[in-house]
C-alpha cells in the first residue's frame, strides 16, 4: 500500500507537471523502484500460498498489473492495492462496506482516469485537454455518464481510457443506486411495522385483561368447588353430607 501511494504521487508529479524525460529521470527511479516492490510482494505471495497453482489462477489480474510497464496509463492498474485497505476499513455492516468501498473506488478512479488520460493527450497535436482541471473536468462527467462534450480525448490511448471509465461509471452508480434503493425499502418497512406494533397495542391489553378476569373467575370456582356445603357429624366423628 505505501508503494501504491508512493507510486500515485510520483506519477502525478511526472504527469501533472508534464516533464520531460530528461526532467523525469529522479521520478522514473521512484516509480520502477515501486515497480521493484510489486513484483517482490507477487513473488513471495505466489511462493508462501498452498495451492500456487489456484492462487496463480485467482490473482492473474497482479500479473497483468505486473506486465503492462509499456502502456503507462494502465501502470494506475497497481492502485488497487489500495482499494484492499478501503475494503478492510469499511466497518462491519454490509451496506457500509459497499458504500464505502465503491465511494472510495469511485473517487481514486475518478482521479487516476483524470491523470491517465492526461498523460495521454497532453501533448498530443489537437488535444483540448492540455492540464489537469481540464482532465479532472472530463473525467467526472465522464464517470457520471454526463458527458457534455466541451472536453474530449482525440487519441486512441486517451480513447480508451474513457472507455474503461465510462464502464466503471456506469458500474459504480449502478451500485450506489441499488444501496440507496435498499435502504429507502428498509425504512419504509421498518416504519410500517412499527405503525403496526401500535396498532396492536391496545388489543393486546384488551386481551391481557380479559385473561387477567378469567383467571380470577377461575380461582374463585376452584376455591367454592373446595369448600364443604354443609353436613351433621357422625357416630364416629365425621361429616356426613345432609340429604
Amino acid at each position: 500500500m505505501a508503494a501504491a501511494v508512493l507510486f500515485l504521487v510520483a506519477y502525478s508529479f511526472q504527469v501533472i507537471a508534464n516533464l520531460s524525460e530528461a526532467q523525469s529521470t529522479v521520478v522514473d527511479t521512484i516509480i520502477w523502484v515501486t515497480w521493484l516492490v510489486f513484483a517482490l510482494d507477487y513473488a513471495m505471495c505466489l511462493v508462501l500460498a498452498r495451492r500456487r497453482a489456484q492462487w496463480f489462477v485467482r490473482n492473474l489480474h497482479e500479473l497483468l498489473i505486473l506486465a503492462l510497464p509499456v502502456l503507462r496509463p494502465l501502470r494506475l492498474l497497481r492502485l488497487v492495492t489500495l482499494l484492499k485497505l478501503l475494503h478492510r476499513t469499511a466497518g462491519n455492516a454490509m451496506r457500509g462496506r459497499i458504500l464505502t468501498f465503491v465511494l472510495g473506488s469511485a473517487a481514486l478512479l475518478t482521479y487516476c482516469g483524470a491523470l491517465a488520460v492526461l498523460d495521454a493527450e497532453e501533448n498530443a497535436a489537437g488535444a483540448n485537454i492540455t492540464n489537469f482541471g481540464d482532465a479532472i473536468w472530463w473525467a467526472m462527467v465522464t464517470i457520471t455518464t454526463v458527458g457534455y462534450g466541451d472536453h474530449y480525448p482525440v487519441t486512441v490511448v486517451g480513447r480508451c481510457v474513457a472507455g474503461g471509465l465510462m464502464v466503471c461509471g456506469i458500474a459504480v452508480l449502478g451500485v450506489v443506486t441499488a444501496s440507496v434503493a435498499s435502504w429507502l425499502v428498509e425504512q419504509v418497512s421498518s416504519g410500517a411495522a412499527a405503525a403496526a406494533t401500535v396498532a396492536e397495542e391496545p388489543m393486546k391489553q384488551e386481551i391481557r385483561r380479559l385473561a387477567e378476569q378469567v383467571e380470577r373467575l377461575s380461582a374463585l370456582l376452584e376455591t367454592a368447588d373446595g369448600e364443604p356445603r354443609g353436613g351433621v357429624v357422625g357416630a364416629r366423628g365425621d361429616h356426613s353430607p345432609s340429604p
